[in-house]
C-alpha cells in the first residue's frame, strides 16, 4: 500500500535551483556556504550604492570672489563659481536693487520644482534687515535663493553666456550639476555666511 520510493529532502540547493536534489551532508555544507557568501556579496553591493555624500555644516559665499564654499568641520569640501545680481556690490537694501544680501542667515527650505532647476532659500530678510528697511521707508525684498540655471534655456551657447556673467535679481546661481551637489550635501537649517 505504501510506496517504497524515497523523496529527496528539501535543502538550500533544492530551493536555489527550483527542484529537489538529494545530496549528502558533506556535499551540502560547501554549497550552502557558497550560497550564503554569494547572498552577502549581492546585498553588500546594494548597500554600497545608497551611501549618502558628506553633509556640510556651513556654507560661505564670497561675493567679490564669485565663490560658494561648502564647509565641514572648518574644511572646504567643495567650492563653485557663482553668478550674482546685476549690482552685486554692497548689502541688499530693498526689493528690486538686484543685490545679494551680506551677513549670516539660514538655508531654511528648498524647492525641487524651481524655475531655476532646483533652489534652496536663504532666510533673508532677518530682523536687522527688516528694521533697516522700515527706517528707510522701503520693502527689504526677499526670496533670495541658491539655485541652478533657468529651465527655459535650451541653447548651449546661451547657457554658456549665463555661466560667465552676473544675471540674477540678487540670488546666488550655480550650474545645474553643481546645484545637485549642494542639494545633496546641504540640509535645511544649515547656516550660510555671505561675505562682501
Amino acid at each position: 500500500m505504501g510506496s517504497d520510493k524515497k523523496i529527496a529532502p528539501v535543502n538550500a540547493v533544492s530551493v536555489a535551483v527550483g527542484y529537489r536534489v538529494s545530496l549528502g551532508t558533506s556535499t551540502r555544507r560547501p554549497i550552502v556556504l557558497f550560497l550564503a557568501l554569494l547572498m552577502a556579496v549581492v546585498l553588500a553591493g546594494c548597500a554600497g550604492g545608497t551611501q549618502k555624500p558628506a553633509q556640510v555644516d556651513q556654507v560661505v559665499v564670497k561675493k567679490s570672489e564669485r565663490k560658494i564654499e561648502l564647509i565641514q568641520n572648518g574644511k572646504v569640501l567643495r567650492e563653485f563659481r557663482i553668478a550674482l545680481g546685476d549690482r552685486p556690490r554692497g548689502h541688499k537694501m530693498k526689493e528690486g536693487d538686484e543685490r545679494t544680501p551680506e551677513g549670516e542667515y539660514i538655508l531654511d527650505w528648498r524647492n525641487p520644482n524651481s524655475r531655476f532647476y532646483k533652489s534652496i532659500h536663504v532666510s533673508y530678510p532677518n530682523d536687522r534687515d527688516i528694521r533697516f528697511a522700515r527706517l528707510m521707508g522701503t520693502d527689504p525684498g526677499g526670496m533670495i535663493m541658491i539655485h541652478g540655471q533657468p529651465n527655459y534655456i535650451r541653447s548651449a551657447k546661451v547657457m554658456a553666456e549665463y555661466q560667465r556673467r552676473d544675471w540674477t535679481n540678487g540670488c546666488i546661481a550655480v550650474q545645474n550639476h553643481e546645484m545637485d551637489v549642494i542639494w545633496q550635501t546641504v540640509r535645511d537649517g544649515t547656516p550660510i555666511k555671505i561675505l562682501p
